[in-house]
Protein backbone atom coordinates (compact mmCIF):
# COMPACT_ATOMS: atom_id res chain seq x y z
CA UNK A 1 0.00 0.00 0.00
CA UNK A 2 2.85 1.97 1.05
CA UNK A 3 4.20 1.63 -1.96
CA UNK A 4 1.50 2.46 -4.31
CA UNK A 5 0.92 6.31 -2.37
CA UNK A 6 4.49 6.84 -3.35
CA UNK A 7 4.02 5.75 -7.06
CA UNK A 8 1.52 7.89 -7.26
CA UNK A 9 2.74 10.76 -5.35
CA UNK A 10 5.82 10.51 -8.12
CA UNK A 11 3.80 10.35 -10.67
CA UNK A 12 4.82 6.76 -12.05
CA UNK A 13 2.63 4.57 -14.29
CA UNK A 14 0.70 1.81 -12.24
CA UNK A 15 -1.51 0.59 -14.78
CA UNK A 16 -1.73 -1.40 -17.50
CA UNK A 17 -0.74 -0.36 -21.16
CA UNK A 18 -3.90 -0.01 -23.71
CA UNK A 19 -4.00 -3.24 -25.22
CA UNK A 20 -6.27 -2.48 -28.41
CA UNK A 21 -4.58 0.56 -28.55
CA UNK A 22 -1.28 -0.96 -29.06
CA UNK A 23 -3.22 -3.61 -31.36
CA UNK A 24 -4.29 -1.34 -33.79
CA UNK A 25 -0.65 0.49 -33.64
CA UNK A 26 0.70 -2.74 -34.72
CA UNK A 27 -1.68 -3.49 -37.78
CA UNK A 28 -1.47 -0.13 -39.07
CA UNK A 29 2.51 -0.63 -38.59
CA UNK A 30 2.09 -3.81 -40.63
CA UNK A 31 -0.03 -2.67 -43.19
CA UNK A 32 2.32 0.38 -44.10
CA UNK A 33 5.09 -2.44 -44.85
CA UNK A 34 3.31 -4.30 -47.15
CA UNK A 35 1.80 -1.29 -49.21
CA UNK A 36 5.54 0.15 -49.08
CA UNK A 37 6.72 -2.84 -50.71
CA UNK A 38 3.50 -3.04 -52.66
CA UNK A 39 4.35 0.69 -54.04
CA UNK A 40 7.81 1.25 -53.93
CA UNK A 41 8.92 -2.03 -55.80
CA UNK A 42 9.04 -0.46 -59.67
CA UNK A 43 10.86 2.39 -58.67
CA UNK A 44 13.19 0.64 -56.57
CA UNK A 45 14.48 -1.71 -58.86
CA UNK A 46 14.97 1.24 -61.96
CA UNK A 47 16.73 3.91 -59.76
CA UNK A 48 18.60 1.75 -57.15
CA UNK A 49 18.86 -1.93 -59.35
CA UNK A 50 16.71 -3.62 -55.96
CA UNK A 51 13.19 -3.98 -55.97
CA UNK A 52 13.20 -4.29 -52.02
CA UNK A 53 15.36 -1.30 -51.60
CA UNK A 54 12.65 1.08 -50.31
CA UNK A 55 11.07 -2.19 -48.38
CA UNK A 56 14.18 -2.90 -46.44
CA UNK A 57 15.17 0.84 -45.65
CA UNK A 58 11.47 0.84 -43.99
CA UNK A 59 11.54 -2.31 -42.49
CA UNK A 60 14.92 -0.56 -40.72
CA UNK A 61 13.05 2.69 -40.02
CA UNK A 62 10.33 0.12 -38.12
CA UNK A 63 12.63 -1.14 -35.92
CA UNK A 64 13.88 2.33 -35.32
CA UNK A 65 10.32 3.38 -34.79
CA UNK A 66 9.29 0.91 -32.40
CA UNK A 67 12.04 1.23 -30.10
CA UNK A 68 10.93 4.58 -30.04
CA UNK A 69 7.55 3.67 -28.78
CA UNK A 70 9.39 1.09 -26.07
CA UNK A 71 11.21 3.96 -24.92
CA UNK A 72 8.30 6.27 -24.79
CA UNK A 73 6.21 4.17 -23.10
CA UNK A 74 8.66 2.84 -20.33
CA UNK A 75 10.06 6.99 -19.67
CA UNK A 76 8.21 8.37 -16.42
CA UNK A 77 6.38 10.63 -17.63
CA UNK A 78 7.18 13.33 -15.10
CA UNK A 79 11.16 12.98 -17.19
CA UNK A 80 9.76 13.24 -20.25
CA UNK A 81 7.58 16.69 -18.80
CA UNK A 82 10.49 17.95 -17.27
CA UNK A 83 12.56 18.64 -20.21
CA UNK A 84 9.97 20.56 -21.79
CA UNK A 85 12.31 23.38 -22.97
CA UNK A 86 15.02 21.12 -23.83
CA UNK A 87 12.58 19.93 -27.10
CA UNK A 88 11.58 23.39 -27.59
CA UNK A 89 15.34 24.17 -28.11
CA UNK A 90 16.38 21.23 -29.91
CA UNK A 91 13.31 21.30 -32.62
CA UNK A 92 14.65 25.26 -33.11
CA UNK A 93 18.23 24.11 -34.21
CA UNK A 94 17.00 21.47 -35.86
CA UNK A 95 14.59 23.82 -38.35
CA UNK A 96 17.78 26.15 -38.21
CA UNK A 97 19.91 23.48 -39.43
CA UNK A 98 18.01 22.74 -42.39
CA UNK A 99 18.54 26.13 -43.99
CA UNK A 100 22.57 26.02 -42.96
CA UNK A 101 24.88 24.53 -45.04
CA UNK A 102 23.94 20.90 -43.76
CA UNK A 103 20.27 21.10 -44.99
CA UNK A 104 19.54 19.22 -48.12
CA UNK A 105 17.88 20.96 -50.95
CA UNK A 106 15.51 19.44 -52.57
CA UNK A 107 12.89 20.98 -55.19
CA UNK A 108 14.47 24.40 -54.22
CA UNK A 109 13.66 23.50 -50.52
CA UNK A 110 15.57 22.68 -47.96
CA UNK A 111 13.61 20.70 -45.10
CA UNK A 112 16.10 18.21 -44.42
CA UNK A 113 19.57 17.38 -42.90
CA UNK A 114 21.54 15.04 -43.94
CA UNK A 115 23.38 12.41 -41.56
CA UNK A 116 25.11 9.91 -43.73
CA UNK A 117 22.85 6.94 -44.73
CA UNK A 118 19.81 8.81 -43.90
CA UNK A 119 18.15 12.35 -43.98
CA UNK A 120 16.55 13.97 -41.04
CA UNK A 121 13.20 16.17 -41.28
CA UNK A 122 12.98 17.94 -38.09
CA UNK A 123 9.48 19.63 -38.56
CA UNK A 124 7.84 15.94 -37.63
CA UNK A 125 10.00 15.95 -34.46
CA UNK A 126 9.00 19.69 -34.44
CA UNK A 127 5.32 18.85 -33.83
CA UNK A 128 5.60 16.72 -30.50
CA UNK A 129 8.14 19.62 -28.83
CA UNK A 130 5.46 22.07 -29.67
CA UNK A 131 2.84 19.68 -28.44
CA UNK A 132 4.74 19.39 -25.11
CA UNK A 133 5.21 22.74 -24.34
CA UNK A 134 1.91 23.94 -25.34
CA UNK A 135 0.74 21.02 -23.10
CA UNK A 136 3.22 22.18 -20.28
CA UNK A 137 2.24 25.70 -20.65
CA UNK A 138 -1.78 25.28 -20.51
CA UNK A 139 -1.59 22.98 -17.68
CA UNK A 140 0.05 25.54 -15.57
CA UNK A 141 -1.35 28.78 -16.85
CA UNK A 142 -5.23 27.47 -16.18
CA UNK A 143 -6.14 30.39 -13.99
CA UNK A 144 -4.38 33.14 -16.36
CA UNK A 145 -4.91 31.27 -19.40
CA UNK A 146 -8.27 33.77 -20.90
CA UNK A 147 -5.99 36.59 -20.27
CA UNK A 148 -4.06 38.40 -23.81
CA UNK A 149 -0.51 38.62 -22.14
CA UNK A 150 -0.53 34.79 -20.93
CA UNK A 151 -3.30 32.69 -22.28
CA UNK A 152 -2.42 34.01 -25.83
CA UNK A 153 0.97 36.22 -26.50
CA UNK A 154 3.18 33.27 -25.31
CA UNK A 155 2.18 30.00 -26.82
CA UNK A 156 1.63 32.41 -30.20
CA UNK A 157 5.22 33.85 -30.16
CA UNK A 158 6.87 30.30 -29.84
CA UNK A 159 5.04 28.65 -32.57
CA UNK A 160 4.88 31.75 -34.60
CA UNK A 161 9.07 31.38 -34.73
CA UNK A 162 8.94 27.95 -35.47
CA UNK A 163 6.80 28.68 -37.97
CA UNK A 164 9.04 31.57 -39.83
CA UNK A 165 12.21 29.28 -39.18
CA UNK A 166 9.87 26.82 -41.51
CA UNK A 167 8.77 29.66 -44.30
CA UNK A 168 12.57 30.07 -44.25
CA UNK A 169 13.21 27.02 -45.67
CA UNK A 170 10.79 27.36 -47.20
CA UNK A 171 7.83 24.92 -45.81
CA UNK A 172 4.25 26.58 -46.06
CA UNK A 173 2.45 23.46 -45.43
CA UNK A 174 4.82 22.61 -42.58
CA UNK A 175 3.75 25.87 -41.20
CA UNK A 176 0.27 25.71 -41.80
CA UNK A 177 0.04 21.66 -40.30
CA UNK A 178 2.09 23.98 -36.90
CA UNK A 179 -0.80 26.91 -36.59
CA UNK A 180 -3.10 23.68 -37.11
CA UNK A 181 -1.85 22.64 -33.88
CA UNK A 182 -1.76 25.94 -31.97
CA UNK A 183 -5.17 26.22 -33.00
CA UNK A 184 -6.41 22.79 -31.63
CA UNK A 185 -4.42 22.92 -28.29
CA UNK A 186 -5.52 27.09 -27.47
CA UNK A 187 -9.08 25.99 -28.21
CA UNK A 188 -9.10 23.07 -25.33
CA UNK A 189 -6.71 24.80 -23.20
CA UNK A 190 -9.01 27.99 -22.77
CA UNK A 191 -8.00 30.63 -24.79
CA UNK A 192 -10.58 32.92 -25.54
CA UNK A 193 -12.39 32.09 -28.56
CA UNK A 194 -12.44 35.71 -29.46
CA UNK A 195 -8.72 36.13 -29.45
CA UNK A 196 -8.26 32.97 -31.98
CA UNK A 197 -11.21 33.73 -34.08
CA UNK A 198 -9.42 37.29 -34.95
CA UNK A 199 -6.46 35.21 -35.42
CA UNK A 200 -7.73 33.22 -38.00
CA UNK A 201 -8.90 36.52 -40.10
CA UNK A 202 -5.60 37.28 -39.83
CA UNK A 203 -3.37 34.44 -40.45
CA UNK A 204 -5.83 33.40 -43.48
CA UNK A 205 -4.91 36.69 -44.95
CA UNK A 206 -1.37 35.93 -44.50
CA UNK A 207 -1.44 32.74 -45.95
CA UNK A 208 -2.93 34.17 -49.37
CA UNK A 209 -0.86 36.73 -49.12
CA UNK A 210 1.79 34.00 -49.48
CA UNK A 211 0.09 31.72 -51.91
CA UNK A 212 -0.55 34.72 -54.28
CA UNK A 213 3.00 35.92 -53.76
CA UNK A 214 4.70 33.00 -54.93
CA UNK A 215 3.97 31.68 -58.60
CA UNK A 216 4.61 27.88 -57.58
CA UNK A 217 2.01 28.14 -55.17
CA UNK A 218 -0.28 30.10 -56.74
CA UNK A 219 -0.30 27.24 -59.85
CA UNK A 220 -0.42 24.58 -57.15
CA UNK A 221 -3.78 26.34 -56.01
CA UNK A 222 -5.27 26.51 -59.22
CA UNK A 223 -4.19 23.02 -60.01
CA UNK A 224 -5.97 21.62 -57.08
CA UNK A 225 -9.79 23.87 -58.58
CA UNK A 226 -9.42 21.89 -61.65
CA UNK A 227 -6.45 19.44 -61.86
CA UNK A 228 -7.47 18.51 -65.41
CA UNK A 229 -7.09 21.77 -66.68
CA UNK A 230 -3.62 21.24 -66.43
CA UNK A 231 -3.09 17.36 -65.84
CA UNK A 232 -0.14 17.23 -68.00
CA UNK A 233 1.63 19.76 -65.45
CA UNK A 234 0.93 20.99 -61.69
CA UNK A 235 -2.79 18.69 -62.12
CA UNK A 236 -0.34 15.77 -63.29
CA UNK A 237 0.10 14.08 -60.00
CA UNK A 238 -3.83 14.86 -58.63
CA UNK A 239 -4.94 13.36 -62.28
CA UNK A 240 -3.37 10.28 -61.61
CA UNK A 241 -3.98 10.27 -58.07
CA UNK A 242 -7.87 10.13 -58.80
CA UNK A 243 -7.37 7.65 -61.61
CA UNK A 244 -5.77 5.40 -59.39
CA UNK A 245 -9.01 5.59 -56.94
CA UNK A 246 -11.26 5.22 -59.87
CA UNK A 247 -9.38 1.74 -60.78
CA UNK A 248 -9.81 0.21 -58.03
CA UNK A 249 -13.67 -0.33 -58.08
CA UNK A 250 -15.07 -2.17 -54.95
CA UNK A 251 -12.68 -4.89 -55.07
CA UNK A 252 -9.90 -3.10 -56.28
CA UNK A 253 -6.99 -4.49 -58.37
CA UNK A 254 -5.66 -6.65 -56.09
CA UNK A 255 -2.12 -6.33 -54.10
CA UNK A 256 0.98 -5.91 -56.39
CA UNK A 257 -1.39 -5.40 -59.65
CA UNK A 258 -1.91 -1.68 -59.67
CA UNK A 259 -0.72 0.54 -63.12
CA UNK A 260 -0.79 3.70 -61.83
CA UNK A 261 2.59 2.95 -59.62
CA UNK A 262 4.32 2.57 -62.88
CA UNK A 263 5.83 5.60 -63.16
CA UNK A 264 2.91 7.33 -64.03
CA UNK A 265 1.37 8.44 -59.56
CA UNK A 266 4.94 10.32 -58.74
CA UNK A 267 5.82 9.40 -55.44
CA UNK A 268 3.86 6.65 -54.81
CA UNK A 269 5.39 5.04 -51.86
CA UNK A 270 5.61 8.47 -50.09
CA UNK A 271 2.97 11.15 -49.97
CA UNK A 272 0.26 9.10 -52.75
CA UNK A 273 0.28 5.78 -51.13
CA UNK A 274 -2.85 5.89 -50.61
CA UNK A 275 -4.04 6.26 -54.10
CA UNK A 276 -2.16 2.66 -54.54
CA UNK A 277 -4.14 1.81 -51.97
CA UNK A 278 -7.49 2.78 -53.09
CA UNK A 279 -6.50 1.00 -56.35
CA UNK A 280 -5.10 -2.41 -55.51
CA UNK A 281 -7.63 -2.54 -52.83
CA UNK A 282 -10.58 -0.41 -54.00
CA UNK A 283 -13.41 0.80 -52.08
CA UNK A 284 -13.63 -2.33 -49.73
CA UNK A 285 -10.25 -2.06 -48.39
CA UNK A 286 -10.26 1.54 -48.27
CA UNK A 287 -13.41 1.49 -45.85
CA UNK A 288 -11.49 -1.45 -43.84
CA UNK A 289 -8.46 1.09 -43.69
CA UNK A 290 -10.98 3.75 -42.41
CA UNK A 291 -12.27 1.73 -39.49
CA UNK A 292 -8.64 0.92 -38.56
CA UNK A 293 -7.41 4.29 -38.35
CA UNK A 294 -11.12 5.31 -36.86
CA UNK A 295 -10.29 2.62 -34.04
CA UNK A 296 -6.79 4.22 -33.61
CA UNK A 297 -7.61 7.13 -32.49
CA UNK A 298 -11.18 6.61 -30.99
CA UNK A 299 -8.54 4.51 -28.31
CA UNK A 300 -6.42 7.65 -28.92
CA UNK A 301 -8.96 10.20 -27.76
CA UNK A 302 -10.10 7.67 -24.97
CA UNK A 303 -7.12 8.17 -23.17
CA UNK A 304 -7.78 12.10 -23.38
CA UNK A 305 -10.67 11.88 -21.64
CA UNK A 306 -9.78 9.27 -19.16
CA UNK A 307 -6.69 10.53 -17.72
CA UNK A 308 -7.12 12.63 -14.89
CA UNK A 309 -4.07 15.25 -14.41
CA UNK A 310 -4.65 18.08 -16.59
CA UNK A 311 -1.05 17.93 -18.16
CA UNK A 312 -1.19 14.08 -19.04
CA UNK A 313 -5.02 14.72 -20.91
CA UNK A 314 -3.10 18.03 -22.94
CA UNK A 315 -0.52 16.00 -24.10
CA UNK A 316 -2.54 13.12 -25.08
CA UNK A 317 -4.64 15.28 -26.97
CA UNK A 318 -1.81 17.22 -28.80
CA UNK A 319 0.16 13.67 -29.77
CA UNK A 320 -3.25 12.55 -31.14
CA UNK A 321 -3.92 16.07 -32.78
CA UNK A 322 -0.82 15.35 -34.64
CA UNK A 323 -1.33 11.61 -36.38
CA UNK A 324 -4.86 12.69 -36.53
CA UNK A 325 -4.42 16.03 -38.66
CA UNK A 326 -1.47 13.92 -40.54
CA UNK A 327 -3.96 10.75 -41.42
CA UNK A 328 -7.01 13.53 -42.59
CA UNK A 329 -4.58 16.00 -44.39
CA UNK A 330 -3.53 13.12 -46.73
CA UNK A 331 -6.15 11.85 -47.49
CA UNK A 332 -7.77 15.04 -47.96
CA UNK A 333 -5.04 15.63 -50.59
CA UNK A 334 -4.96 12.27 -52.68
CA UNK A 335 -9.08 12.85 -52.81
CA UNK A 336 -8.42 16.50 -53.89
CA UNK A 337 -10.71 18.32 -51.41
CA UNK A 338 -7.24 20.33 -50.13
CA UNK A 339 -4.43 22.13 -52.15
CA UNK A 340 -1.52 19.59 -52.77
CA UNK A 341 0.28 19.60 -49.72
CA UNK A 342 3.31 17.01 -48.78
CA UNK A 343 2.24 15.69 -45.75
CA UNK A 344 2.74 11.97 -45.33
CA UNK A 345 0.05 9.59 -43.64
CA UNK A 346 1.50 8.42 -40.18
CA UNK A 347 2.44 4.70 -39.99
CA UNK A 348 1.74 4.36 -44.17
CA UNK A 349 3.59 6.43 -46.19
CA UNK A 350 7.90 5.41 -46.69
CA UNK A 351 9.94 7.63 -44.57
CA UNK A 352 12.00 7.50 -41.40
CA UNK A 353 11.03 10.50 -39.97
CA UNK A 354 7.47 10.74 -40.00
CA UNK A 355 7.29 6.93 -39.18
CA UNK A 356 9.45 7.57 -36.33
CA UNK A 357 7.24 10.53 -35.17
CA UNK A 358 4.52 7.99 -35.73
CA UNK A 359 5.48 5.69 -33.20
CA UNK A 360 6.58 7.98 -30.65
CA UNK A 361 3.22 9.41 -30.69
CA UNK A 362 2.01 5.88 -29.74
CA UNK A 363 4.26 5.31 -27.39
CA UNK A 364 3.36 8.70 -25.60
CA UNK A 365 -0.27 7.54 -25.44
CA UNK A 366 0.40 3.81 -24.50
CA UNK A 367 2.39 5.67 -21.35
CA UNK A 368 -0.43 7.65 -20.71
CA UNK A 369 -2.79 5.05 -21.44
CA UNK A 370 -1.57 3.41 -17.66
CA UNK A 371 -3.16 6.33 -16.01
CA UNK A 372 -6.61 5.44 -17.65
CA UNK A 373 -9.18 5.26 -14.34
CA UNK A 374 -11.15 2.04 -14.93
Amino acid sequence: MTNSLNAKKNGAANGRIDPWLLTATMILGGFGLIMVLSSSGIMAERVYGDKYFFFKRQLMFTGVGLAAMFCCMKIPRRVLYSMTYIWVGIAVVLLALCISPLGVSVNGASRWINLGPVNLQPLEYAKVSLVLYLAYFFARKQDMVRTFSVGFLPPFLVTGFLCGLLLLQPDFGGAVVMSGLLFFMCLVGGTRFSYLFISLIFAGGAGWLLISSSPYRFKRWTAFLDPFASAQNEGYQLVQSLYAFGSGKIFGTGIGAGQRKLFFLPEAHNDFIMAVVGEELGFVGMSLFFIAIGFFLIRAFRVTLKVEDLQDRFTAFGVTCILALGMILNLAVVLGTVPPKGVAMPFISYGGSSLTVSFICAGILLNLSRRVKP
